[in-house]
């Protein structure tokens, strides 16, 4: 389930409490977690709702104006019964720690190395040192720009920062990425390395 940046920002602030969903299947459970910019995020329930029965307060725990702008908001995401999802911020994203973690030994380095190859080899051809460097050299551009400038859709190409991500080596912004202080420092030492082996 993803949650846009309004509503993260309001998760945060303590003034979003839940948000609206319309599921065919309901994929979700109450104390499923997501890793989010603004941190780690619980499902703490989910209960069907009809839309005629959200009140302005309703709206307002999920950060709309009013009443009739959440039904306006929920009219519009497709089919499916639809759902109040109560949402909880519950702790940082560890992902944050470790793209902060510069301090490289080789092993580090090594252990970096072998996760991108199992990328590459998965691939039809190497990617992973391309994209890193890519971001180096264009960081804050809109994923589809940088997609469409190496000949990849939009969404194939985030799946890929994606795993750059989990990893600690790059980092969104509200638009495009950077590398993070582990990514800067994988590729400072890796710079003499062939891109092959990455």
């Amino acid at each position: 389930m993803l949650l846009d940046a309004k509503t993260l920002r309001g998760i945060t602030a303590g003034t979003v409490t839940h948000t609206y969903r319309r599921w065919t299947v309901v994929r979700v459970r109450p104390g499923s977690r997501m890793r989010t910019r603004a941190g780690v995020v619980e499902v703490t329930a989910i209960d069907p709702v009809a839309a005629e029965g959200i009140t302005d307060d309703d709206a307002r725990g999920a950060g709309f104006a009013s009443a009739d702008a959440a039904r306006a908001w929920v009219a519009r995401k497709g089919e499916g019964d639809l759902y109040r999802v109560g949402l909880a911020l519950v702790g940082d994203d560890p992902r944050i720690a470790l793209r902060a973690d510069a301090d490289l030994d080789a092993a580090a380095v090594d252990d970096i190395r072998k996760r991108l190859a199992r990328m590459d080899r998965a691939a039809s051809e190497p990617w992973t040192r391309a994209y890193l460097e890519l971001i180096v050299a264009r960081p804050a551009v809109v994923a589809r720009e940088l997609a469409a400038g190496i000949g990849m859709e939009r969404d194939p190409f985030k799946i890929r920062v994606r795993r750059l991500k989990e990893l600690g080596l790059t980092e969104s912004l509200d638009v495009g990425y950077r590398l993070s202080p582990r990514g800067r420092a994988y590729l400072d030492a890796t710079s003499d390395a062939d891109p092959r082996s990455t």
